[in-house]
């Protein structure tokens, strides 16, 4: 035999690739493989065991088609490229969730499905339905909500409400962000699996959940409706309204269901029912739309049955894997929480350290602060010592001063009060003054009324002498001459005549002493009256230094000023006793 017989022929491959909900994948299958050979391997792949539920779609022409098990692979109208791009995607829909998914990775991809879908708007959901399963999408992608972590703005770049949602109301991202965190916060403890399944059971009793549409007529006229085909059953709806279907026939009411290259018929198991038939345009839609009538009947059919020795192992063993990873969130939540109430001991120890810290500080500065306290106090206190003494000395002077304030207030009353009765003294003697005055004035006028009358009388004497000598010495010539006197001159005439002048000069000087008197009086007068009003400007000074040296007693300030101006006693007296001698005089 030859080397080349030896060399086996190498089987002919293909490449394909497989596009799951969150993952990619590639594989060589040989051109012999059915569908069920790649879907297996897929399935295998991801670790999946409910393989029912799912299978492999792709796109032909203007529609989708799913890969058929029982068929070669390249034997079905599946695109020619290299690699042959398929989605690995849910087909049919449970009824219950939480009862039929048993496998997390099975919960894992349907939330997926449904979730892209809901945001698609494939399937119609409220505002207010789309916040609450957009709060747990998050639970689910980013664990329990950490003020401290998710900050504003964490959820920027996701996807998470409906296009149609976020155009309905007039809101801002950040507006949508706090309502969506807002649920968010209250989902904390809620385990990812959890949060999926919750976000499923809420999904489910969406109208549109599950429920795969096509474009049917329900007679030749061409009367538009559309077909829902739902793991409940059939339904038909107007095109305009996916949501509350005209008629549904559930899988427990039907009997059969037949097709005839464009004409469907279903059979109601009550005979009396009428026959309900419709038209489909294209006959790869009618066999899409029969296979999904075949396989969502069968999974009907087989719910209602007990499981098989597979699902009750495999609901087992979740059960099992569910109550092991519950123990362990549990350990976990446990030690999470020891690890934040160490993290937590740790920062208040930590705080208090600083606290200490600070506090050590601020001790070590207090203390310092008050060594140079103590310093600065010392010498205050020296300096307030001698502050002291100088105010004791001052104090003393200030009581020797107010002794002496008080002494001189004494001795300014006892002047003051001498003063006072010297001028009353002066008053009165100056009244008496006054009234000898007036009587000098008086016997003065008297005086020189009496020397007026002496004149008077004198010059009529004087003109009567006259008359008479006249009168009588022609006579005294003619009839007789008497006796010459001894000097040979007149010795009666001159007599009489030395007797008249004796007695004018008389009168004139003593006219001339009384005029003298009473101006000497009253220039005496008029001393007398200046003194008297010096006498009262020293009395008003007196006064006023008794009240300044009162003010400054009542106020006990101890400062030294300086003595007022004043007149020394000798000196102020010395007026008033010149006076007092000049009227003794008079």
């Amino acid at each position: 035999m030859s080397i080349l017989g030896l060399k086996k022929k190498q089987p002919k491959t293909f490449k394909v690739k497989v596009i799951t909900m969150d993952a990619e994948m590639e594989f060589s299958c040989e051109v012999k493989w059915k569908g069920k050979d790649l879907f297996d391997l897929v399935c295998r792949t991801i670790g999946l065991r409910e393989t029912w539920f799912f299978g492999l779609r792709y796109t032909v022409k203007d529609t989708y088609a799913w890969l058929k098990t029982e068929k070669r692979v390249l034997d079905q109208e599946v695109p020619k490229d290299s690699p042959i791009t398929f989605h690995f995607l849910a087909k049919f829909f449970p009824e219950k969730v939480e009862e039929e998914l048993v496998q997390e990775i099975t919960q894992h991809l349907f939330f997926l499905q449904v979730k892209k879908q809901i945001l698609d708007e494939e399937i119609f959901c409220s505002p207010e339905a789309s916040v609450l399963l957009a709060s747990y999408a998050v639970q689910a992608k980013y664990g329990d909500y950490d003020p401290n972590f998710h900050k504003p703005g964490f959820l920027a770049q996701d996807e998470l409400l409906p296009k149609r949602v976020l155009m309905q109301y007039q809101m801002t991202a950040d507006m949508w962000e706090e309502k969506i965190t807002a649920w968010y916060a209250e989902h904390r403890g809620i385990a990812r699996d959890e949060a999926e399944m919750d976000y499923l059971k809420i999904a489910q009793d969406l109208e549109m959940y599950g429920v795969s549409y096509f474009s049917i007529t329900q007679n030749k006229r061409d009367t538009e409706l559309l077909l829902g085909v739902d793991a409940q059953g059939l339904h038909i709806y107007n095109p305009n309204s996916k949501l509350n279907p005209n008629k549904s026939f559930p899988w427990s009411g039907i009997r059969n269901i037949s097709y005839s290259e464009k004409e469907f018929t279903i059979k109601p198991l009550d005979k009396k029912k009428d026959v309900f038939k419709f038209y489909s345009s294209q006959l790869r839609v009618n066999k899409l739309i029969l296979q999904l009538c075949i396989g969502n009947h069968d999974l009907f059919m087989r719910r209602r049955k007990v499981d098989s020795i597979e699902v009750q192992q495999m609901k087992a063993q979740a059960k099992e894997e569910k109550a092991r990873k519950k123990v362990e969130r549990q350990i976990l939540a446990r030690e999470k929480q020891m690890r934040e109430e160490a993290e937590r001991a740790k920062e208040e120890m930590e705080r208090r350290l600083f606290q200490l810290q600070d506090e050590a500080r601020l001790a070590n500065e207090a203390l310092l602060r008050s060594e140079e306290t103590a310093d600065l106090l010392a010498e205050k206190a020296q300096i307030a010592e001698e502050e002291a003494k100088l105010l004791a000395h001052k104090a003393a002077e200030a009581e020797q001063e107010r002794q002496r304030l008080e002494v001189t207030a004494l001795k300014t009353k006892e002047e003051k009060r001498l003063m006072e009765q010297k001028m009353r003294e002066a008053e009165q003697l100056a009244v008496k003054l006054v009234e000898q005055s007036e009587r000098r004035s008086k016997e003065a006028d008297h005086l020189k009324q009496d020397l007026s009358e002496a004149k008077d009388a004198e010059r009529r004497a004087k003109q009567k002498l006259l008359e008479i000598t006249k009168t009588t010495y022609p006579l005294i010539a003619a009839y007789s001459s008497p006796p010459p006197p001894p000097d040979g001159g007149d010795l009666s005439l001159e007599s009489a005549s030395v007797r008249m002048d004796f007695k004018d000069t008389d009168m004139k000087r003593l006219s001339m002493e009384i005029e003298r008197e009473r101006l000497e009086y009253m220039e005496k007068s008029k001393h007398l009256q200046d003194q008297l009003k010096e006498l009262k400007s020293e009395i008003e000074s007196l006064k006023l230094e008794e009240q300044q040296a009162g003010m400054f007693a009542h106020r006990g300030e101890a400062r030294s000023y300086p003595d007022p101006p004043y007149v020394p006693h000798s000196n102020r007296n010395s007026a008033y006793m010149a006076q007092m001698a000049y009227f003794e005089e008079v």
